[in-house]
């Protein structure tokens, strides 16, 4: 009979370059490694979209940054360790989680994307342990529906379609984008 091996956040980060595309759609569950498939044009168009859009809110409000790909630390002993596509952070000094690859510093939003179905399975439990956690406010981003669905701690979730607008509410106060805009294709498929 043999005991598996779990692994801390610490093994690994350090290890996960050796994994499959050097760890990059890898995270970590309860101590074991969960291998996600790459994201899809749709998944990295939403995220470039979005990045632009909150670097945009950034640099007007000066207040807050926007971080991705970061290792966000959810829990200990076993160590779960996820990589949100993007996450937004309102307090605290400017860039402090910028350079990082793994953090327990709780973001104030954080943005995933339901574009695979390995990446959409388990996606309401993700949300409510976002929320759990302590993180203010989730945005689920569906390349597919077109819609942008908005969780927050101390509000009912609400789902966007296309012809709406998203709005930072009380965690980016200021901020608004358009649901269908996120969602556009860019000029470069078309040709």
């Amino acid at each position: 009979m043999s005991s598996e091996i779990l692994l801390t956040a610490e093994q690994f980060v350090a290890g996960r370059h050796e994994l499959a595309d050097g760890g990059r759609w890898t995270e970590l569950i309860a101590g074991r490694t969960v291998l996600l498939s790459p994201p899809t044009v749709e998944h990295g168009s939403a995220v470039l979209t979005l990045s632009k859009a909150l670097a945009e809110y950034s640099q007007a409000e000066q207040g807050g940054y926007a971080c991705f790909e970061l290792g966000l630390m959810v829990a200990r002993d076993p160590d779960t360790v996820h990589f949100p596509p993007a996450c937004f952070f309102t307090s605290g000094p400017m860039f402090a989680e910028s350079d990082k690859i793994l953090t327990e510093t709780r973001p104030a939003l954080v943005i995933e994307l339901a574009s695979s179905n390995d990446r959409r399975r388990g996606l309401e439990e993700r949300v409510r342990g976002w929320l759990r956690w302590g993180v203010r406010g989730v945005w689920v981003l569906d390349p597919h529906a077109k819609k942008v669905h908005v969780f927050e701690s101390d509000r009912s979730s609400q789902i966007l379609g296309e012809h709406q607008s998203l709005s930072g509410g009380s965690i980016l106060s200021g901020f608004t984008t358009s649901v269908g805009h996120l969602f556009k294709e860019p000029g470069w498929w078309k040709t």
